[in-house]
Formats: C-alpha cells, sequence, structure tokens
C-alpha cells in the first residue's frame, strides 16, 4: 500500500511534528502535571485518536477532488506546499516559548479526559487544514489507490500521535521539569519542525 521510503519519510515528519512543541502537546503535558498521570495519557490517547477524524475527512474529500479534475488535486498539493512554507516559517521565527497552564478546573474521571482529549482534537479547524495540506504531500498518485494510500498515512499519523501523547502523559511531570529548566529546547524543537515544513512545501511547490 505504502512503500517502505513513503512510510518512513512521512512516519519521521510525523514523529517530528507531533514532538514539537504546540497545543495538543502541550495540553497534553499540563494535564498531566496538574490531574495526575492517569488523566495526563487518558487526554493524550484521545487527543491522538481525534486525528482519525481528519483522517477520514481527508480520505473523502482528496479522493472526490481527484475524480472531479487531476488539475485540481495538483492544484490542492501546491496550495498545501506554500501553507506548510508559511507553518515553515512561524516555527523558525517562534520564540520556543512553553507555557504549562493548567487546562481545567475539575477532577473529573479519566474516562472523560480520555473523549476530552478526543473532542478537544477534533473540532480544532488547525488540525484539519493541516492535515489536508500534509497528507497528500506523501501521495504517490502514480501508484494508484490514493483514498488508501491517504488513509494508511492518516492511520500512520494517528498510532504514532498517540502513542507519543500516551508517553508525554506517562512522563509528564519529568518531561516538563525538564522543559522549564531547558527554555531552549522548545525553541530548537520549533526551528526542526520549522524546517521539516518548509522542505516539505518547497518540495512540492518547485517539483515538476
Amino acid at each position: 500500500m505504502l512503500t517502505p521510503d513513503q512510510f518512513l519519510a512521512f512516519l519521521a515528519a510525523s514523529i517530528l511534528i507531533t514532538i514539537s512543541p504546540g497545543p495538543d502537546n502541550l495540553m497534553v503535558l499540563a494535564t498531566g502535571i496538574s490531574k495526575g498521570r492517569s488523566r495526563g495519557i487518558a487526554f493524550g490517547l484521545g487527543a491522538g485518536l481525534g486525528c482519525l477524524s481528519h483522517t477520514l475527512l481527508a480520505v473523502v474529500g482528496v479522493s472526490a477532488l481527484i475524480a472531479a479534475s487531476p488539475m485540481a488535486f495538483t492544484a490542492l498539493k501546491l496550495a498545501g506546499g506554500a501553507y506548510l512554507i508559511w507553518l515553515g516559517f512561524r516555527a523558525l521565527r517562534s520564540s520556543g516559548k512553553i507555557e504549562l497552564n493548567d487546562t481545567a478546573t475539575a477532577k473529573g474521571s479519566v474516562a472523560s479526559y480520555f473523549f476530552r482529549g478526543i473532542f478537544a482534537n477534533a473540532i480544532n479547524p488547525k488540525v484539519i487544514l493541516f492535515f489536508l495540506s500534509f497528507l497528500p504531500q506523501f501521495v504517490i498518485a502514480s501508484n494508484g489507490a490514493v483514498s488508501w494510500q491517504i488513509a494508511a498515512l492518516g492511520v500512520t499519523f494517528t498510532t504514532q500521535a498517540a502513542i507519543l501523547f500516551g508517553l508525554l502523559g506517562f512522563f509528564s511531570g519529568y518531561i516538563g521539569q525538564w522543559l522549564m529548566a531547558n527554555r531552549r529546547a522548545g525553541l530548537w524543537l520549533d526551528r526542526l519542525a520549522g524546517a521539516v515544513f518548509v522542505g516539505l512545501g518547497l518540495r512540492l511547490v518547485l517539483a515538476r
């Protein structure tokens, strides 16, 4: 379904993007620190699995676009490339400042934090836009079965996100202390993610 090079390149980019400071992983850290390890893990798993809804939208939307016009799919990839470049420049200019604020006032059950994670991710319009821009960049249209390629990429992203977010929740106390003590860590993670975004975007914009 996916070639080894295609899968490994996507997985590496996905992991780097997932661990770079952003709203989702910082919310996981903050939840784990303020509400306890089990709630942090539950919120992290929920936030990761919330990506499945974006995968479904990408499969349906991009597949319909390809069926309507291959040129429109090319236009989507170019627009997505430009969007990734813009995200990359924002990350490169970021101060890398990390704030771990309390994310909720009530304790709530572990299950409730799992569903909060799903909901927080699923309704985020920025994540929807990111998926529509990011996933198609790794689709090889000439290999056929584009819908299945997008689905496989989305499931890959979801799986690694759920695992990494769950680990963030489990080790939230240690990671939070380390990030607060090493302020430049967030800066360099942003720089790495920014370079990946710009590189992917340029590859699409400049490709023939």
